[in-house]
């Protein structure tokens, strides 16, 4: 079972967010928060496994709680509840950690799909956001693009291979078929390239990606 927190402001949202996972029977969510605090004290006393977490919430929101979780329970997977349009935001919350990000207005399937895969450690874009935020809102910064071309110059190249599917999001599925490998042995890859390049998850895998230039423009 995989135990869900739901952290937004809103009570409605969270009451729709609790219908669609009551339809998935290895999804219980067992906590609400109204506020980034309330979410970082449920999560360091309860048993979660997945947060789900409103970026924009008052008081602390939820780029301070994705931060001090990864700090406090480093073993929840933060997914980030956000709108089209808040890709500003969601830099910081990339750094700090977090699974992923899904759109609001994200159909039911998609909010399950997420739920599971953070649970498994994969990670979450929605692919109406996914590319634009990471050629647009992960700039890198002076120095860090020789660091993640030194850390990426550790991969042999069928690991850069899977690590630039990684890096578009393609998940262990498609990136099996595009490679002609079993979806266990891309499963194993990714393994290998998250402890070379010290990534807590595919998203921080991504990121290094981009910084060394290697995923695709267009």
């Amino acid at each position: 079972m995989i135990n869900v927190m739901l952290a937004d402001d809103e009570q409605l949202l969270r009451e729709g967010v609790r219908l669609v996972l009551r339809h998935a029977d290895d999804i219980e969510v067992i906590a609400e928060a109204g506020d980034g605090a309330e979410a970082v004290r449920i999560a360091c006393e309860h048993p979660v496994d997945v947060a789900l977490v409103d970026i924009r919430m008052p008081g602390t929101d939820g780029l301070i709680a994705a931060e001090q979780l990864a700090e406090r329970a480093p073993a929840v997977k933060v997914v980030m509840l956000t709108t089209f349009g808040e890709q500003e935001y969601i830099t910081r919350a990339l750094r700090a950690g977090a699974a992923g990000f899904l759109l609001k207005d994200s159909g039911p399937q998609e909010l399950i799909h997420a739920v599971r895969a953070a649970a498994h450690g994969g990670a979450i874009l929605s692919p109406r956001v996914a590319k634009d935020l990471i050629d647009t809102h992960v700039t890198p910064a002076d120095g860090r693009s020789v660091k993640a071309q030194r850390l990426v110059d550790t991969l042999n190249d069928r690991e850069r291979d899977v690590l630039v599917l990684v890096g578009v999001g393609a998940s262990n599925a498609e990136a099996a078929r595009l490679l002609y490998m079993g979806e266990g042995t891309v499963k194993t890859y990714v393994s290998r390239i998250l402890a070379k390049l010290g990534c807590a998850n595919r998203v921080q895998a991504a990121i290094i990606a981009h910084d060394a230039g290697l995923l695709p423009t267009g």
